[in-house]
This record gives structure tokens, sequence and C-alpha cells, in this order.
């Protein structure tokens, strides 16, 4: 069985090979060893969220390491870097391929982005600045997720550096979800 075939069917393999993981929430990284039982919970953004141990643990695992799970690891490189105008529009629509790793909504339906500026950059290109927060101070995720923020709009045409600033004011509540992330949480 590749995919799960059922809505919310979750999809129990064993790792073919040791894989850095990151712990959810705490966000350290641990080693799981090749052969650990693992339930597939979440499959967004390109990344992994898994269960394991006896307690059943949540791990995100990345996508460069999908063969661990018996899945096809993306292409590795990043989009060309083009002349003229980078889209600000562009930026947001990446921003939502950034999913909380226990939560099945992204980043931006969640209300986690705030603010996005787009500037010229010298001698050509352009600097994204990301304002965004998390939902709690303590976040042990912050660092991976402004990571994949990083990342994932560098990669975008004429993106010459890309700073994502973690902000904590205004606080963020469940006020700032889209109404189409509450609906999928149930809160609608």
């Amino acid at each position: 069985m590749d995919e799960p075939r059922k809505p919310g069917e979750r999809l129990h393999v064993a790792l073919s090979r040791a894989v850095d993981a990151v712990e959810i929430p705490a966000g350290t990284t641990v080693t799981l060893p090749a052969g650990t039982p693992v339930t597939i919970t979440q499959t967004l953004g390109g990344n992994f969220t898994v269960a394991a141990g006896p307690y059943g643990m949540l791990y995100r695992i990345a996508a460069r390491d999908a063969d661990a799970l018996g899945r096809e690891v993306p292409p590795e490189g990043q989009a060309p870097a083009a002349e003229g105008t980078t889209d600000p529009d562009a930026v947001w629509k990446v921003l939502r391929t950034i999913f909380d790793p226990e939560i099945p909504v992204n980043v931006v339906d969640l209300g986690l982005v705030y603010n996005v500026f787009v500037t010229p950059a010298e001698p050509q290109g352009h600097k994204v600045h990301i304002q965004m927060t998390l939902t709690a101070p303590g976040c042990g995720m912050s660092g991976v997720l402004k990571s994949d923020a990083e990342t994932k709009v560098a990669a975008l045409p004429g993106v010459k550096d890309v700073d994502v600033e973690i902000v904590w004011d205004p606080p963020w509540d469940r006020d700032k979800m889209s109404d189409a992330a509450k609906l999928q949480l149930g809160m609608l």
C-alpha cells in the first residue's frame, strides 16, 4: 500500500535506513534507527509527520529522506534566478506550501504570516522580508518553520536574499486563522 486509501487512513511502514528527524513539538533532532516502525500521520508540504515508539511520539522527516519511508525523494535544486520583478503573490503562494507538522493547515491559513515585503536588491534581483509568528512563544518548531520559509522562498526566480523575522506582537490567536482553516479543524 503506497498511499492511504481513505481520508484519515494512516500508513504504517518500517524505516529502511536510519534517518534524522525533528521531535515535535520540542524541535530537537534525533536519529531514528533503521527498522523503526512508524505511522505516517501527515504528508504535506513535501515533509512527513510520523508517529513512532510505544507512546506515539511525533517526528518530522524531511522530504530529502523520503526514501527511508519507501517514498520517492523529490528532485533537488532550486529554481533558477530570473531577471525582472519578483511577484509578492508568488511568495504568499510558496508560504502556503509550508505546514505546521502537528496541524494539517499551512502557515498562511493558520494566520502565522503577518507581512511579506519585496524590495530590490543590489545589483539585481530582490530581497524578501517575512514577518511571521508561532502559535506559542515556546514552540520548538520555530527554527524548522523559519528554515522552511527561507529555503522555499529563496528558490523563487529573482530572489537574492530572504529574511524571516519571528515576531510576537501582535500575539497569535485563533481569530487570525482563515475560515478555511477553522472549517478544516472543525472550529466552524
